[in-house]
C-alpha cells in the first residue's frame, strides 16, 4: 500500500501546472456600430453575469471609439464599461480605434493609445485605479525589434504593461457566423438549429486550440507556462463562455489573474517575429529560437461550414 501511495504521489507531482488568464478584447462590444444589435443590452448583461457565475478573473480591453456616435460619447456605452468595472473585472487599453501598428507610424499609434484612455482613465479613477494593461489590436506588435522596443518604452512611461496572448484562436470567426445567423436567418426552426450547431461546435474547437498550444508550449519550453487566452465580447460568448470555462476546468486548468500569469518567467523570452501577421507569443518565442517549421504544423482550423456562415474565405 505504501508503494502504491508513493507511486500515486509521484504521478500527482508530475501533473502539469495548468494555469490560465482570461482576457476579452473589443469592449464595450465586438462590432459595436458595424451592425444593428437590438439585443445588445441583454447580451451584455448576460455575458457579465456568466463570467461572474464562472468566478474567473478577467481583463477586458477597451476601444474607446466604440463609445462614440457621430463623435459624441454615449453615456449608455460608458455605462457598459462601468458594468465591467463594477463586476470586479479589470479594464485595459486596446487603442482608441483598434489601430493597426503595421499600417500607421509609431507616433500615430502612440497617440491613439493615449486617445484610448480619455474615458477609461477617469472611469477607473472613480474607484482609485488606473489602466495598466495594453493589448495590440490584431496582435500586430511591430515588424522590427526597434519598433517593439520603442513601443515598450512608451508604454512603460505611461504605466502600461503589454498583455501577450499564448492561446490564440479564431473565435471571432465563429462569432461572426453566430451574428450572421442571428441577423439574417428568418426561418425560426433553421435559425435555432444553426445557432445550436454553432454553440455545440464552438466549445470543442476552443478546447482543441487550448490543447494545441499546451502541446507546443511543452515542446518549446519543456513545461507549461501560465497561459493567456484571447476572446471577445460578443453574443456567442454570452451564450457559451460559462460552459467553456467549466470544460476548461475539467481539463485541469485553474483560472488566474493576468498579473499572476505575467510573473511566469516565460514572458521574459525574446520576441523573434518580424512579419506582418498577428502571431501569438508561443510562435514568437519559437521564432526567436529558430525552431524547425514542423513546430507550427497541424494547428486546428475553423471548419469550412463556419467560414461560409461567417462570409470568410480564410482565417
Amino acid at each position: 500500500m505504501l508503494a502504491l501511495l508513493c507511486i500515486a504521489g509521484i504521478a500527482h507531482a508530475a501533473e502539469p501546472d495548468r494555469r490560465i488568464a482570461l482576457t476579452i478584447d473589443d469592449l464595450p462590444w465586438q462590432r459595436l456600430g458595424e451592425r444593428a444589435e437590438p439585443e445588445l443590452a441583454a447580451q451584455h448583461a448576460q455575458l457579465i453575469a456568466a463570467l461572474k457565475r464562472a468566478d474567473v478573473p478577467v481583463v477586458g480591453f477597451v476601444n474607446e471609439a466604440k463609445l462614440e456616435v457621430d463623435g459624441q460619447v454615449q453615456p449608455a456605452r460608458v455605462q457598459m464599461l462601468r458594468d465591467w468595472r463594477d463586476a470586479g473585472f479589470e479594464l485595459g487599453n486596446h487603442t482608441f480605434g483598434h489601430v493597426d501598428l503595421h499600417a500607421v507610424t509609431l507616433e500615430a499609434y502612440e497617440q491613439d493609445i493615449l486617445r484610448g484612455e480619455a474615458t477609461l482613465r477617469p472611469l477607473l479613477a472613480e474607484t482609485g485605479h488606473e489602466p495598466r494593461w495594453f493589448r495590440h489590436p490584431y496582435l500586430h506588435a511591430g515588424q522590427l525589434p526597434q519598433i517593439r522596443a520603442a513601443l515598450a518604452t512608451f508604454l512603460q512611461q505611461h504605466g502600461y504593461q503589454i498583455a501577450p496572448v499564448t492561446i490564440d484562436n479564431s473565435e471571432w470567426i465563429w462569432a461572426f457566423a453566430y451574428d450572421h445567423v442571428r441577423d439574417t436567418e428568418t426561418d425560426p426552426a433553421n435559425r435555432d438549429a444553426l445557432l445550436q450547431r454553432l454553440r455545440r461546435g464552438y466549445v470543442p474547437y476552443m478546447l482543441t486550440k487550448l490543447d494545441y498550444y499546451e502541446q507546443r508550449s511543452q515542446q518549446l519550453l519543456g513545461r507549461l507556462p501560465a497561459q493567456v487566452w484571447l476572446m471577445h465580447a460578443n453574443a456567442l460568448n454570452a451564450d457559451c463562455i460559462e460552459e467553456l470555462v467549466a470544460a476548461t476546468r475539467r481539463r485541469g486548468y485553474h483560472f488566474i489573474t493576468l498579473e499572476t500569469a505575467m510573473q511566469d518567467p516565460a514572458y521574459q523570452h525574446e520576441d523573434g517575429y518580424n512579419g506582418g501577421a498577428g502571431m501569438g507569443w508561443i510562435q514568437r518565442w519559437a521564432m526567436a529560437e529558430k525552431v524547425p517549421k514542423v513546430f507550427y504544423a497541424d494547428e486546428p482550423m475553423v471548419p469550412g461550414w463556419v467560414m461560409t456562415l461567417a462570409g470568410r474565405e480564410g482565417e
